[in-house]
């Protein structure tokens, strides 16, 4: 348990929430050169880059409101009681500063970024940024030894390219992961995957190399207990990564993403999925897809950044058991 003051979160009751400079969840800025940064348990990273979205823009923008939203996360976990920010160090490390106008050299400065967390021993938990975000993240995390990964989203991102050979998209990364040895499809699980469709590419990617894609109306029928103890297995006991793009749930609850699909969770089935990875083996996470120019009410933002803490918690009581 850490007791160092510095880590925690500013109180409500020593500065109101809609008071100060908002980080995320009140948290210290720790930037990686500050004197202190290699103390960090836990990063929280924004990945302030949306250059892979195919159509609706926004998701750019998704750290800043989410830091925002985050400032009315509190210290306790309202079921198990966890107090993340007392069982382990976290901070703000800031954002990756993207080039926004060229995708290969923001992933190689995406990448760049996260070989500094782990050179320090420290776990991301990042918020995005589109979902081509989460291949770069894996081309650090993922470089020694292939991932498992559990997936929450209404879409695989198992696609090859795009406007006839776009290889970088928000629909491809998990193909490119797979491809480039940093996914072990045996042990990727995805999620709630939903919508219409242009042909059934994705799927029999997923087929050939052993990715088990979980439908939404096979998650109806079977529940969130049964879908998350077959996750769990798929994953193992190995190193396991989990990625949520906010549009794994419906759009009634978070509008604000680029390419919603109805049909989804609501807001409590997407906190217990999160709940039900216990115990496992995660080495970072990320909330991706979170786009404020469609989150008139900010509740999209909120949800994201409320999924964030369930996943900060999961991370806390692994670290604690270790």
């Amino acid at each position: 348990m850490t007791s160092d003051p510095f880590f925690h979160p500013v109180s409500g009751f020593d500065l109101p929430r809609f008071a100060g400079i908002p980080t995320f969840m009140r948290l210290p800025h720790v930037a990686p050169d500050h004197p202190r940064f290699s103390e960090i348990d836990v990063a929280l990273v924004g990945v302030p880059w949306d250059s892979g979205t195919t159509n609706r823009p926004g998701p750019r923008h998704g750290p800043r409101q989410l830091r925002d939203a985050s400032t009315m996360i509190r210290a306790e976990h309202p079921v198990s009681g966890m107090r993340p920010f007392e069982a382990m160090a976290c901070a703000d490390v800031g954002d990756v500063a993207p080039n926004p106008a060229d995708i290969q050299e923001s992933m190689k400065r995406i990448t760049a970024f996260y070989d500094q967390l782990l050179s320090s021993d420290i776990m991301p938990l990042t918020a995005g940024g589109d979902h081509l975000s989460s291949l770069p993240i894996l081309r650090s995390l993922g470089r020694k030894a292939p991932l498992g990964m559990i997936h929450f989203d209404s879409h695989t991102d198992l696609f090859n390219s795009y406007f006839g050979g776009t290889m970088f998209t928000h629909g491809t990364p998990f193909r490119r992961a797979v491809e480039e040895g940093l996914l072990d499809p045996k042990r990727v699980v995805q999620i709630g995957i939903r919508g219409t469709a242009y042909d059934t590419e994705d799927k029999d990617f997923a087929k050939s190399v052993g990715i088990r894609i979980i439908t939404i109306e096979e998650f109806h029928d079977r529940g969130v207990v049964d879908v998350m103890q077959e996750a769990r297995e798929i994953a193992g006991d190995a190193p396991t990564y989990v990625s949520y793009d906010i549009d794994f749930v419906d759009p009634t609850f978070a509008p604000g993403t680029g390419t919603p699909e109805v049909g989804g969770p609501n807001s409590y089935q997407a906190l217990q999925v999160v709940r039900a990875l216990e115990g496992l083996n995660i080495v970072g996470a990320d909330m991706v897809e979170v786009s404020p120019p469609f989150d008139a009410s900010g509740g999209t933002a909120f949800l994201g950044v409320s999924i964030m803490f369930e996943l900060l918690c999961i991370m806390a009581g692994r670290m604690s058991a270790a």
